[in-house]
């Protein structure tokens, strides 16, 4: 099975901890080389934040893992990349004009 290079996750999280404690925690699951913490909506509650991984093998059950523990949650799986290289999105007429 080809290995998850990418992964794109759109979080709900706690304003305690916050987006370096994240960034650090998923740094450290077996698999991944890079994580990039993006906060995206605040409220007085919580935060909505964009979770990129990349990684030569990331594994998607302790990424989970690692968003529960630290009492976030996982609203969807905005992006995947998989196989023996990344490949980027392309702009396609679908996509409108900028």
């Amino acid at each position: 099975m080809p290995p998850v290079l990418r992964l794109v996750l759109d979080l709900l999280t706690p304003h305690d901890p916050g987006p370096v404690a994240y960034a650090r925690r998923l740094a450290d699951v077996d698999g991944v080389d890079g994580v990039n913490v993006a906060l995206i909506e605040t409220d007085k509650e919580v935060e909505n934040v964009k979770l990129t991984v990349e990684g030569d093998d990331v594994r998607v059950d302790p990424i989970e893992a690692a968003v529960d523990d630290l009492g976030g949650t996982i609203h969807s799986i905005d992006e995947v990349a998989c196989g023996e290289r990344l490949v980027e999105e392309s702009r396609t007429p679908q996509d409108g004009r900028s």
